[in-house]
């Protein structure tokens, strides 16, 4: 196992369609400017509630990269 460093940043995804979607969203838009991207942690999970009913989810999201 090789010693690795890497660096944390938090982001916030958003979908109206799930947890699971918001998560991928904020990890597929983040892949696109940051190398080496490794393991995410759900730190917050919210909503928007429109007539009784979900309808958005927001997920606070730590990512970590390898730094180079």
């Amino acid at each position: 196992m090789s010693d690795n460093v890497y660096r944390v940043i938090e982001v916030v995804g958003s979908s109206p369609e799930s947890i699971e979607a918001a998560i991928g969203g904020a990890i597929e838009k983040a892949s696109k400017t940051l190398r080496e991207l490794r393991w995410f942690e759900v730190i917050e999970t919210r909503g928007h509630i429109e007539n009784g009913k979900v309808a958005h989810y927001q997920v606070k999201l730590k990512l970590a990269f390898t730094l180079e």
